[in-house]
């Protein structure tokens, strides 16, 4: 398998495998005895087809709902924690930033969403495990090792130019006390600067330095990098802060793609949780 790294910032993700299924960490959370990170990839599910083989999308035809929880129960034996744990977004391409606890758990798993228009979740309470999902945007992770407090997001290119990252870091101030200064940040695989072409209304909302012009009238959108930005801005240490190095258009074999397939995919999921009492 050929995997191909398009940034050599921060430390990339480190490759985990557990009988067939094939996940993702980052380092710097991996070194925080309290916490669980994870990031999926298309191998160790039973789907079959253009969804092959790990599909965590329970709307994404012609998957069933049993391949798709079964797909939810491999990753999450994989990873140490239970699928019945999960707390699943309703992505719609908001800044919407909801806490959760363990109230929660098991929604949009076990049972019905009873949220609408969730793309961004924060939490302080153990077991309860955040996840978002993808197919070429931007996770973003969070986490505050004084408050022990944790935050995951979903941004593309309209929660990027919404500042997503900094509406999550603002819930986690007003929320738990969070100092950005003190926590940690990891941007995971997303669509890269070379993939992701775009029109003029797009990448006006957007700083020159992730804008490149084309001779075709069109941009490439550097979404990571962006994040990146409004991270530092927010007060997270530039050093504190990891980006995957991996581009899901890129490698559409090892991560599902929106662009590379024209839409015939499933989803990846990324996982966060506090250790402790479930």
């Amino acid at each position: 398998m050929d995997i191909n790294f398009i940034s050599e910032h921060g430390e990339g993700m480190t490759f985990h495998r557990s009988d067939d299924v094939l996940w993702l960490s980052f380092p710097s959370f991996d070194r925080e005895s309290w916490l669980m990170n994870a990031f999926s990839t298309r191998f160790g599910g039973v789907s079959t087809g253009h969804l092959a083989s790990m599909n965590l999308s329970f709307a994404q035809e012609p998957d069933c709902r049993e391949h798709v929880m079964e797909n939810f129960r491999r990753i999450a034996a994989a990873c140490s924690f239970r699928a019945e744990d999960i707390v699943c977004s309703d992505q719609t391409h908001t800044t919407n930033v909801e806490r959760v606890g363990k109230a929660d758990r098991g929604r949009g798993i076990t049972r019905e969403k009873d949220r609408t228009d969730i793309d961004g979740m924060i939490t302080d309470e153990p077991g309860v495990v955040l996840a978002t999902f993808y197919a070429d945007c931007v996770p973003l992770y969070f986490a505050d090792p004084v408050r022990h407090a944790i935050g995951l997001s979903h941004s593309g290119w309209r929660g990027t130019a919404n500042r997503m990252a900094l509406v999550t870091i603002e819930a986690m101030r007003r929320e738990f006390g969070s100092d950005p200064r003190d926590m940690i940040a990891a941007i995971g695989p997303c669509i890269c600067q070379d993939c992701y072409e775009v029109d003029y209304e797009v990448a006006k909302q957007f700083p020159s330095a992730y804008v490149r012009p084309e001779d075709n009238g069109k941009y490439m959108l550097d979404l990571a990098g962006a994040n990146k930005g409004i991270m530092v801005e927010a007060g997270i240490p530039a050093g504190r802060i990891s980006l995957s190095g991996l581009c899901t258009a890129c490698n559409p074999d090892l991560l599902f793609s929106h662009r590379a397939t024209k839409g015939r995919r499933g989803n990846l999921g990324a996982f966060l949780m506090i250790r402790g009492e479930s």
